[in-house]
């Protein structure tokens, strides 16, 4: 049978197939993500503090989070101003509420809310590109002072939006 094979003319076709194989571009990666091959670059300008209530660190914490992010998830190359792909945005709520009440009308616990408005552009294929408000929020409990813990809960909201602000953008979800 395999003498049939080589004899009958396909040999050549399939050798040459494998051979041009190689050369077609495919973009793929175990992490999930699907960025055109085409990207090289992307650039994350300061979200800009518009919230009611301002935390001074929170601008720069979410921004270095989603930078760190991207340079730890992919092969782009981080730079200032125009890239292939950009983030920008604002911080648009920062804020803490009861939300649990007791039956002696205090609150047992707080939530403590952070919401940010995203611009994503990508100048490689515009269709991706999207403005979108991300919110994330944790309970604490209300015997707790916020001071004691909200450098703690804003890390773990940060980093939580960070990672759907980056699933939006490059594992489109």
């Amino acid at each position: 049978m395999m003498k049939r094979f080589f004899t009958s003319g396909m040999a050549p076709l399939i050798f040459a197939g494998l051979c041009i194989l190689p050369s077609c571009k495919i973009s793929y990666s175990f992490k999930g993500t699907t960025i055109d091959p085409r990207i090289q670059t992307y650039s994350v300008a300061n979200f800009n503090n518009r919230a009611p209530l301002v935390q001074a660190r929170l601008s720069q914490t979410l921004t270095d989070a989603l930078k760190d992010k991207v340079q730890n998830q992919t092969s782009l190359k981080l730079v200032n101003g125009f890239a292939d792909v950009e983030f920008s945005g604002d911080i648009t709520n920062y804020e803490t509420r009861p939300t649990a009440i007791t039956g002696q009308e205090t609150a047992a616990l707080n939530r403590f809310t952070i919401s940010v408005r995203v611009k994503y552009t990508n100048s490689i294929n515009p269709e991706l590109s999207f403005e979108q408000n991300f919110s994330k929020y944790e309970d604490y409990s209300s015997s707790q002072n916020l001071s004691s813990v909200e450098d703690e809960l804003i890390r773990l909201i940060v980093e939580s939006m960070v990672e759907d602000i980056f699933n939006r953008a490059f594992v489109n979800w």
